[in-house]
C-alpha cells in the first residue's frame, strides 16, 4: 500500500460525503491540516481522483513560498490554463478582480459540478488567501467543493492565523491528519521486508515516528541492501532518501525550529543508547514506545491495516494522550530543559516547551532519563543533525554550558557540554572542568576524569596551572590506561617552570612512575636532578630525600646508596632528614636486625608527635603503619593507613600510596583474613603500572593456598616468571609466597629453592629480620622434610636469633615452632610448648591464629611422639577448631591428619559454632547467656566452679568469641561456625 494513505480511508470517505453533496449543490471547504510528513498532498490528490471518477471537474494548484510576491499566484493556477483568464489585466484594483475570479469560478459551475484542490495553502499569497476565504463563504449554494491542505505544525516561531480561522465552522469541515500508528507501521515493514527480527522493525518504527513520509523514505534506503540491524547513522544508508526527508521535514519547520531541533540532538548525553523500556515503564515514565504488530497476523490484512481514527479536534493541554502520558505533564516534565534550549538559542522558552510536548506527541520525540526529551531514534537524531556544520554545533555546546553554569548545573553536567565545544578561553572553563575530574576521581571513575583533564589542557593556561594539570592527568593515566601513557606528560611537568611544591610533586609523581616500571635508578635521578632548584627550600628537599629513599626499594643498590646517605645526614645533623626520614632510618634498622620492637614503636610516635610538613607527612604516616604491623599493634597500624591515604590526593601519584596499601594488606594477612586478601584491590595489579607481582598478589597466592584452593593459586603463580621481573621486594615476598604453595602442593626441594632465593635477594637488601619474610623458618621446614636437620636446625637457631631481637609474640613463637620441630626430643616439646605459650598469651589482645595454630600442631604432634595421646588430642582438636573458624582449610587438614595418625577417631561433627558444642557446654552456656554467674550455675548443675569455667572456656573457642556478653548473639545464630 502506498504509505501516505495508510490509515486514510476514513478521511476519503468524508472526502466523498462533501464531495456528494457539493454535487447536489450545498459546497463546503474541507480543510485537510496535519504536520509535516503525514501525506496531506498525497491524500489531496487521491481525493481530486476519485472526484473525477465521479464526473466532477478538478482544478488544482499547488502553493509555494516563492509565488507570495505574486498576486493571486496560486489563483492564477486554478483558473490560468482557461482563456478567459486574460481579461483580468483588464481589472483595476484587487477587490474588483477578486470578483471578477469569483465570477470567472461561478461560469465553471454551468458544466459539471467543481472540486477545487489546493495544496499548501500557508504558502499561498494573500490576496489568494483571501479570495480563498471569500469564496468558502459562498460555495454553499454551488456544486463546488473546496478541498485545502494546510500545515499544522506546532513550530517556535508562531505561524499566521489559518485559513479558516474567520470563517463560521458550519461553513468548514476540518479533518486533522493523525501520525501513523506503531501497529500500522510495523505491518508495512513487515509486509515489504519480510522476516525480518522483531528488533529491527522495532527500529523501523522509532525512526519513522509516525511519519509517512519518513517511512516511505527510510523503506527506500532499507530496501536495496538489507543491513542486519536499522543503522545508527544517515551515512550508512543509500540513496540518502530519509536524511533528505528529515532535511526537507526541518526547512518546513523554520530556521528558528530547526536551531531548537539540531541543539536539542547536540545536547542528547546518550545518543547511542537504545530504550529498553517495557511499555509499563514507559506509560510511567514518558510517553509509550511503539507497539510490535502481532506475532502471526492475517496474510489477507498484512498490507491493509484497520485504521485508527484520525479526524480528531486537537488535543488539549491537559488532556491524556492515547499513549498515556499527558500534554501538560510532559510539559512539567521538560519546563527546565526547554529554558536551557531556550538560553542556547536565544528562543522563547514558554515556545520551545510546547514544540517539545507537540514533538512528543508526534512520536519524534520521546522521555529519555528523568523525562528529559530525546529523540525517537539515534538514526533521526543523527539526521537531524547532518548538514550542521562542526562550527556550530560545537559553539552550541560552549553556549548549553554558559547557561548550564548559570543555572547552576553540576560540574560534571557542565564540563560534558565544553568536551565538545572548541576552547573557549576564560577562566570558569579550566575550574570546570577540574571540578569535573575531582568529582569522578572521589566517586572512584577515575575513567571518567580523564576526558576532563585533557580538555583542560586545550585552554590557554599559565605555565604553574598546566604543571598541575599535567601531573594529574599523567598520574591518572599511567593507573588508568597504561603505564606508559602517563611519563610523558609527568615529564613534560617537571621540565615547566612552576612554584617549587608544584615542581616536587611532579617529580615525585614521576618518579613513582618510573619506579613502578622497574626503573628505579631513572625515579632517583628526576629527583635529585630538583636538588639545585631547592637551595631555598629545606623541607623539600628533605621531601626529595625521603621519596627517593622509598622508591629505591625497588633496587638494592640504589638503596644502599640511598640509606647510607640517610644515616650519615641524621648522624650530622637530625633535622636535615626530617621526621619523616628518621622514620624511614627506624624501618630500616628494624629491617635489619639492629631495633628491638618496643624501642621502634617509641621512636616513631615521638616522631608522630612532632610537626610535620604536609608533603613528607604521607612518608610519616605510611612507614609508622609499617613498624606498628610488625610489631602486632595492628589495630594502629590501620588507623595510620587510614590517616596516610585520607592525606593523599588519589588523583596524584605517590610512593606512599601504594605503601600504605600494602601495610594494610600486610594487616590483613596478619589477622588471617582471608576473604579480605582474596577480594581487596591489593590483589589485582592496577593495569599497567608493574611488570611483576606485587604484594597483594603474594598474599592472595597465601590466601588461596590456605582455603584449599590450590588450582586457583597455581594459576596465579603461572602468571609471572620471575626470571624476568626487576628486583624488588615485592618480587621476593611473591617468591616467598610460591614457595609456600610448593611446600603445600608436597614439592619442598622446590619450595626450598624459592626459599633461600627469597633469603638471598633480602639479604643483599640489608633486611634480614623475620618480621619481613620468615624464609629461614619455611626453608628448615623443607630440610626436615628432605631429611637433612642439620641445616634445618642452623636455620632455625638464627631465626630465633633475630626474633628475640624484634621480640614480638609472632616471628618469635614461629621461630620457636621451627626450632622445636629441628631439635625434637623433650627439647623440642619444650620449644613447641614456649612456642604456644608466648602466642597464646598475645592472642588475648591480637588474633594470631596464623601463628597459633600450626604451633598447636606442631605441638600435638611432638607430644604424640612423646605418648602424651590425650594431650597431644587436646592440642590437636584446638588447632582444627581455630583453623575452622579462621576458614583455613589446609592447617585444619593438617590439624585433622595429626589426630588420625595419633589414634584419633575421626568425627563428622562441627568443630566450632553452636552445632560443636556438646550438651554440658551448652547447658551451661545457654544459663551464663541468662546472666547466671559461674557460682549460680555449678550450684544449679551440682558441678564445681572450675568445671563450669573450663566448660565456658571451651565453649568461647569453639564459637569465637571473647565475652560473656556475645554469648546471645552466639548461641542462636552461629550454626556450625
Amino acid at each position: 500500500m502506498y504509505v501516505p494513505l495508510l490509515e486514510r480511508r476514513q478521511t476519503l470517505e468524508l472526502v466523498a460525503a462533501e464531495a456528494a453533496r457539493a454535487r447536489a449543490g450545498t459546497g463546503r471547504l474541507v480543510l485537510l491540516r496535519g504536520a509535516t510528513g503525514t501525506g496531506r498532498s498525497a491524500l489531496l490528490e487521491a481525493a481530486a481522483e476519485q472526484a473525477e471518477k465521479a464526473g466532477m471537474r478538478v482544478l488544482r494548484a499547488r502553493c509555494s513560498p516563492d509565488d507570495t510576491a505574486l498576486p493571486f499566484a496560486a489563483v492564477r493556477q486554478l483558473l490560468g490554463p482557461h482563456s478567459e483568464f486574460s481579461e483580468e489585466r483588464e481589472v483595476p484594483d484587487e477587490r474588483a478582480r477578486g470578483a471578477w475570479l469569483w465570477r470567472l469560478l461561478r461560469s465553471f459551475t454551468a458544466g459539471p459540478p467543481l472540486l477545487v484542490a489546493v495544496d499548501d495553502v500557508q504558502h499561498a499569497d494573500d490576496a489568494s488567501r483571501r479570495w480563498l476565504v471569500d469564496a468558502a463563504r459562498r460555495v454553499d449554494r454551488l456544486p463546488v467543493l473546496l478541498v485545502v491542505t494546510e500545515r499544522s505544525q506546532y513550530d517556535i516561531e508562531a505561524p499566521s492565523a489559518g485559513l479558516a480561522h474567520s470563517l463560521s465552522p458550519a461553513l468548514v469541515r476540518t479533518l486533522t491528519l493523525a501520525p501513523l500508528s506503531a501497529d500500522s507501521t510495523a505491518r508495512l515493514v513487515r509486509s515489504d521486508f519480510g522476516s525480518v527480527p522483531q528488533a529491527w522493525v522495532e527500529d523501523c518504527v522509532r525512526a519513522s515516528a509516525g511519519s509517512p513520509l519518513l517511512l516511505r523514505a527510510l523503506l527506500d534506503d532499507l530496501r536495496g541492501t538489507l543491513p542486519a540491524t536499522v543503522p545508527r547513522a544517515s551515512a550508512a544508508l543509500y540513496p540518502g532518501a530519509y536524511q533528505a526527508a528529515v532535511s526537507w521535514w526541518l526547512d518546513s519547520a523554520g530556521p528558528t525550529t530547526t536551531e531548537v531541533a539540531r541543539v536539542l540532538a547536540a545536547l542528547d548525553d546518550a545518543p547511542s543508547a537504545p530504550d529498553t523500556r517495557t511499555p509499563s515503564e514507559a506509560s510511567n515514565g514518558g510517553p509509550r514506545p511503539p507497539q510490535p504488530p502481532d506475532p502471526d497476523p492475517d496474510p489477507e490484512t498484512e498490507t491493509r491495516p484497520e485504521p485508527e481514527p484520525e479526524a480528531q479536534p486537537r488535543p488539549r493541554p491537559d488532556e491524556p494522550a492515547a499513549d498515556g502520558f499527558s500534554a501538560g505533564g510532559a510539559a512539567a516534565v521538560s519546563g527546565e530543559f526547554a529554558e536551557l534550549l531556550g538560553g542556547v538559542t536565544g528562543a522563547d522558552p514558554a515556545r520551545v516547551a510546547g514544540w517539545l510536548t507537540a514533538m512528543t506527541r508526534l512520536g519524534f520525540l520521546r522521555a529519555g532519563a528523568a523525562g528529559r526529551p530525546r529523540y525517537a531514534h539515534p538514526l533521526l537524531r543523527d539526521a537531524v543533525l547532518s548538514g550542521w556544520p562542526v562550527a556550530r554545533r560545537r559553539a552550541a555546546h560552549r553556549r548549553a554550558a554558559e547557561v548550564m553554569l548559570r543555572r547552576g548545573e553540576r560540574a560534571e553536567t557542565v564540563a560534558g557540554q565544553l568536551l565538545r565545544a572548541d576552547a573557549v578561553g576564560e577562566p570558569w572553563v579550566t575550574g570546570v572542568l577540574l571540578d569535573a575530574s575531582a568529582v569522578a576521581v572521589h566517586a572512584g571513575r577515575t575513567t571518567d576524569a580523564l576526558p576532563y583533564l585533557r580538555r583542560a589542557l586545550d585552554e590557554p593556561l599559565p605555565d604553574d596551572h598546566r604543571q598541575r594539570l599535567l601531573t594529574e592527568l599523567g598520574s591518572l593515566e599511567y593507573a588508568t590506561v597504561r603505564s606508559s601513557a602517563g611519563i610523558p606528560r609527568l615529564a613534560e611537568a617537571v621540565r615547566l617552570p612552576g612554584v617549587p611544591q608544584d615542581r616536587v610533586r611532579a617529580a615525585v609523581a614521576l618518579g613513582t612512575a618510573l619506579a613502578g616500571r622497574g626503573e628505579a635508578r631513572a625515579a632517583v635521578d628526576v629527583l635529585r636532578s630538583l636538588d639545585s632548584q631547592l637551595t631555598g627550600h629545606p623541607d623539600l628537599a628533605r621531601t626529595l630525600q625521603i621519596a627517593s629513599a622509598l622508591l629505591s626499594d625497588q633496587d638494592h643498590e640504589i638503596r644502599q646508596e640511598v640509606y647510607r646517605w640517610l644515616r650519615e645526614s641524621a648522624a650530622r645533623s637530625p633535622h636535615l632528614v626530617g621526621s619523616a626520614g628518621q622514620a624511614l632510618l627506624v624501618r630500616y634498622e628494624a629491617t635489619a636486625g639492629l631495633l628491638p620492637a618496643d624501642a621502634a614503636m617509641t621512636r616513631v610516635r615521638a616522631l608522630l608527635a612532632e610537626p610535620v610538613d604536609p608533603l613528607a607527612e604521607p612518608f610519616l604516616l605510611g612507614t609508622a603503619a609499617a613498624v606498628a604491623q610488625w610489631a602486632d599493634e595492628l589495630d594502629e597500624a590501620e588507623r595510620l593507613v587510614g590517616r596516610g591515604l585520607a592525606r593523599q590526593r588519589p588523583s596524584l601519584l605517590h610512593p606512599m600510596h601504594r605503601a600504605l596499601l600494602n601495610v594494610r594488606a600486610d594487616t590483613a594477612a596478619a589477622r588471617g583474613d582471608y576473604a579480605r586478601l582474596l577480594s581487596g584491590p591489593e590483589a589485582r595489579p592496577s593495569p599497567g603500572t608493574r611488570l611483576g607481582p606485587g604484594n597483594g598478589q603474594a598474599h592472595a597466592l597465601v590466601a588461596l593456598v590456605e582455603t584449599g584452593r590450590t588450582v586457583e593459586a597455581r594459576r596465579l603463580a603461572g602468571g609471572f616468571d620471575l626470571r624476568d621481573a626487576k628486583d624488588s621486594w615485592e618480587v621476593n615476598r611473591f617468591l616467598y609466597a610460591r614457595g609456600v604453595l610448593r611446600a603445600a602442593g608436597g614439592d619442598p626441594a622446590g619450595a626450598l629453592d624459592d626459599f633461600l632465593e627469597c633469603g638471598r635477594r633480602q639479604s643483599a637488601r640489608d633486611v634480614v629480620s623475620p618480621v619481613v619474610t620468615p624464609w629461614r623458618s619455611a626453608a628448615a621446614e623443607c630440610r626436615l622434610a628432605l631429611g637433612r636437620p642439620r641445616e634445618a636446625l642452623e636455620l632455625a637457631e638464627e631465626e630465633l636469633r633475630l626474633a628475640q631481637v624484634w621480640n614480638t609474640p609472632r616471628p618469635l613463637g614461629r621461630a620457636l615452632r621451627v626450632l622445636g620441630l629441628a631439635t625434637g626430643g623433650r627439647r623440642g616439646l619444650e620449644l613447641a610448648d614456649e612456642a604456644v605459650r608466648v602466642l597464646r598469651d598475645a592472642s588475648a589482645d591480637v588474633p594470631l591464629d596464623t601463628e597459633l595454630i600450626p604451633a598447636l600442631i606442631a605441638q600435638g604432634r611432638q607430644l604424640t611422639a612423646a605418648g602424651e595421646r590425650a594431650r597431644a588430642r587436646d592440642c590437636l582438636r584446638e588447632a582444627a577448631e581455630r583453623a575452622e573458624r579462621l576458614g583455613a582449610v589446609r592447617l585444619r587438614a593438617a590439624a585433622e591428619q595429626a589426630l588420625r595418625e595419633g589414634g584419633a577417631r575421626r568425627t563428622t561433627t562441627a568443630l566450632t559454632g553452636s552445632g560443636a558444642l556438646t550438651g554440658s557446654e551448652r547447658r551451661i552456656a545457654e544459663l551464663a547467656a541468662e546472666g547466671r554467674t559461674n557460682m549460680e550455675i555449678a550450684a544449679l548443675l551440682h558441678l564445681a566452679r572450675r568445671t563450669v569455667e573450663t566448660h565456658l572456656t571451651s565453649t568461647y573457642r569453639k564459637l569465637g568469641i571473647r565475652r560473656r556478653g556475645e554469648l546471645p548473639t552466639a548461641l542462636g545464630g552461629r550454626q556450625g561456625g
